[in-house]
């Protein structure tokens, strides 16, 4: 993601530019995207809030904040779902594969 000058806030369309190229950089946020992606958008939303208050205690910059928000509106989370391809199964080890026994 690159760097933006202050200014207005992004629109949904650079949100998911944005998004979807750390995804496409980084395997791990690609997969935790799609599993979050794939909440229902109320279960999505309040588990966000969750993310969101953790990463203010820890004085996260005003962008990460802004991203999270982002993914809580249901027509940014399904632009981002439809470039990722949230459909397609998590990789091995992935959040949502049991341990091996």
């Amino acid at each position: 993601m690159t760097r933006r000058a202050a200014g207005p806030p992004l629109t949904p369309d650079e949100y998911v530019d944005a998004i979807v190229q750390v995804a496409e950089r980084d395997a791990s946020i690609g997969r935790v995207l799609r599993e979050i992606l794939s909440l229902d958008g109320v279960v999505r939303s309040s588990a966000l809030d969750l993310v969101a208050a953790h990463l203010r205690v820890h004085s996260a910059a005003g962008d990460v904040l802004d991203c999270i928000d982002a993914l809580k509106r249901d027509a940014v989370a399904q632009r981002i779902s439809e470039r990722l391809g949230a459909a397609l199964p998590s990789a091995p080890g992935g959040p949502t594969t049991p341990p091996s026994v």
